[in-house]
C-alpha cells in the first residue's frame, strides 16, 4: 500500500502533456527527445482530433499543455483549436507546414505558439526540448 502512495505522489508531481499526432514516426521522435533530455513528463497521446477532444472533455484531465499537429484524421487540428480556444490550456501547434497563412490562422484560432517540425533529427530533438522547457516547467 505504501508503494501505491509513493507511486501516486510521483505521478502527481509529473507534468502531463497531451500530444495529438497521428504519425508513429513523429511520436517516436518526440518520445526519444524526451528520453534524451530526461524530461519527467507523462505524455498522453491522441492519434486523431476526435480522440483528443474526447480526452479533453474529461474534467479530471488537465494537461500542462497540448502539442497539436494540424493534419490529423477525423477532426482536423484547426477544428480542435476552434473548439478548445477558451479552455485555457496552452496549445502549441507542431506541424510540418510552414505556410504563413496556416500559421496566422492557427494563432488566430488560439494557438499560443506555432512550431514548424524540422527535417533534421538533431534540430527536431532540440525543438522538442525547447517546447518542453518552455511549456512544461514546474508550476
Amino acid at each position: 500500500m505504501a508503494n501505491a502512495a509513493v507511486h501516486a505522489a510521483a505521478n502527481a508531481a509529473r507534468r502531463t502533456v497531451l500530444l495529438v499526432e497521428d504519425s508513429a514516426g513523429d511520436i517516436l521522435l518526440i518520445l526519444q527527445a524526451l528520453a534524451d533530455n530526461r524530461r519527467d513528463v507523462l505524455l498522453k497521446i491522441a492519434v486523431d482530433g476526435e480522440q483528443a477532444l474526447q480526452m479533453l472533455s474529461d474534467p479530471d484531465f488537465q494537461p500542462a499543455f497540448i502539442i497539436l499537429d494540424l493534419n490529423i484524421p477525423k477532426i482536423p487540428g484547426n477544428i480542435v483549436l476552434e473548439r478548445r480556444r477558451s479552455a485555457g490550456t496552452p496549445i502549441i501547434v507542431f506541424s510540418s507546414c510552414g505556410d504563413e497563412g496556416e500559421i496566422a490562422r492557427a494563432l488566430r484560432l488560439g494557438a499560443r505558439e506555432y512550431v514548424q517540425k524540422p527535417a533534421d533529427l538533431d534540430a527536431y530533438s532540440e525543438v522538442v526540448r525547447g517546447m518542453f522547457e518552455k511549456w512544461a516547467a514546474p508550476a
